[in-house]
């Protein structure tokens, strides 16, 4: 039952373990632009001189404040407004994850120095890289990067 429920949870979080990867990096980088002004710069250097625990708070409350967005989108989903709900949803997702993504690039140093955390986030990191590299293996994923990438070849081939 234990490995029923864990595999069931694993395909679960699949999907957003693969959005994570994929929009984590650019959208942190896309973030990180806003350092350029100097109000941000001053902002992110007061985040990255945070204790740890006010830095995890830093990284926590972000979060919890986008699920009071969440819940919208699901109350807007059960009014039937699937496009409006499915595009806050995607929005909220979009944005809450640059902002984790960039808040967490400032904020893991100070984290790392949590023995908890230290101990934890490898483990973390390493499941979600061994489950990622799994389904990078498997069958459906090879064919659908084998046709987008013959999509693209034609692309510019036609361009």
């Amino acid at each position: 039952m234990k490995r029923l429920l864990r595999a069931i949870g694993t395909a679960l979080l699949v999907p957003l373990l693969l959005f994570e990867e994929w929009g984590w990096e650019p959208l942190a980088r896309l973030v990180g632009r806003l350092a350029r002004l100097p109000l941000w710069a001053r902002l992110e250097a007061w985040v990255r001189g945070l204790p740890p625990w006010a830095a995890l708070l830093a990284f926590g409350v972000p979060m919890l404040a986008l699920v009071p967005v969440k819940l919208l989108a699901l109350a807007l989903f059960g009014r039937g407004h699937y496009a409006t709900g499915l595009l806050l949803l995607g929005g909220a997702k979009l944005l809450g994850t640059a902002v984790l993504a960039r808040l967490f690039q400032l904020v893991q140093p100070t984290l790392m120095r949590l023995a908890w955390f230290a101990r934890w986030y490898p483990r973390w990191k390493a499941w979600k890289d061994a489950v990622l590299a799994r389904v990078r293996e498997s069958a459906p994923w090879r064919r659908v990067r084998a046709w987008r990438l013959g999509v693209r070849r034609w692309w510019r081939r036609a361009g």
